[in-house]
């Protein structure tokens, strides 16, 4: 097999760094023990070698050393499902895998053209928001995939009322997760698993980026939250990957007290908006969280009824 071919340097797709880091921390993290290898005494660094990795993946040293530094333009994507396999990446590390494979790729379009559905002027359908609004006893909200709440209900905006009252949020015409959770102290004391919560609001960043690296917004997210937050630096990083976000999230609200809600988030295509997902948030019934839940939302009646009022 032929080495993978240099990436150009007026290519402006040009990821390298991304890629080399990526695959060097994945590589660390495989305990040669985890692919049947034995572990030995003379091992300098965590992890697997590349010679060890270019074994389990069928190619050659040279071959996948020069993969690592970032050559993967032109790499066919049954020999890098290989390498996902060889370095046990999940489901989420292969897509963003690929994804960074795509992204190196000669662009076709005009330079400097942002991507389509990237657009700040594409506005939430209105049925979307109606469906929003429809949802009484649940937070709802779209999500963009720069993680901007594009569109809540009434419950949304009482859960998450620091965060949009938050500094963070003033003149930029929506509320932003990671903003908030690097650039605002109060989210330490809003969020109980406050660093869980970090972790994973960066590897969903993360993944944004190796999906839409040209988008220049996003960019600049990155660029002021790596400026301004020692705690985002780290964790930018560890180059860790998530596409879907859901689990369990543990809030300190300052009227309400401790909720325990379950999350799912579900792509939500928009036109010209293929990014953005639907994020849903529930207590479970017979709950103290439940009673509370249920309490923020009889302070926010009023402002659903408005909402879904049809006009006169």
């Amino acid at each position: 097999m032929e080495p993978p071919p240099e990436n150009r340097s007026d290519n402006r797709s040009d990821n390298r760094s991304d890629i080399r880091d990526f695959l060097v921390s994945r590589r660390a993290k495989v305990a040669p023990e985890r692919v049947g290898l034995p572990a030995g005494r003379r091992r300098r660094v965590p992890g697997l070698r590349r010679e060890e990795v270019a074994v389990l993946a069928g190619v050659s040293t040279e071959w996948y050393t020069r993969l690592e530094k970032g050559h993967i333009s032109g790499v066919s994507e049954s020999v890098l499902e290989a390498v996902a396999r060889a370095l046990l990446l999940s489901e989420d590390e292969r897509t963003y895998l690929l994804d960074l494979a795509r992204a190196a790729r000669p662009a076709r379009r005009e330079p400097h053209r942002r991507e389509p559905h990237r657009r700040k002027d594409v506005a939430v359908p209105a049925s979307v928001r109606w469906t929003l609004d429809a949802m009484t006893m649940a937070p709802a909200f779209v999500r963009s995939g720069r993680l901007d709440i594009v569109a809540s209900n009434a419950l949304c905006r009482a859960l998450y009322s620091p965060m949009f009252g938050s500094v963070t949020t003033a003149g930029r015409g929506c509320a932003n997760f990671p903003r908030y959770f690097f650039l605002d102290r109060g989210s330490r004391d809003f969020f109980a698993d406050w660093e869980e919560g970090a972790r994973a609001t960066v590897a969903v960043l993360r993944a944004e980026a190796g999906r839409a690296p040209h988008d220049r917004d996003l960019r600049g997210l990155v660029g002021e939250l790596s400026t301004l937050s020692p705690d985002f630096r780290t964790m930018w990083a560890s180059h860790d990957v998530r596409i879907h976000h859901e689990g369990v999230k543990r809030i300190d609200h300052p009227e309400v007290g401790r909720l325990e809600l379950a999350f799912r988030s579900l792509d939500l295509p928009l036109p010209q908006r293929t990014a953005d997902e639907l994020v849903v948030y529930a207590a479970e019934p017979g709950t103290p969280s439940e009673d509370r839940l249920k309490l923020l939302a009889s302070w926010t009646a009023p402002q659903a009824a408005e909402a879904v009022r049809p006009p006169r």
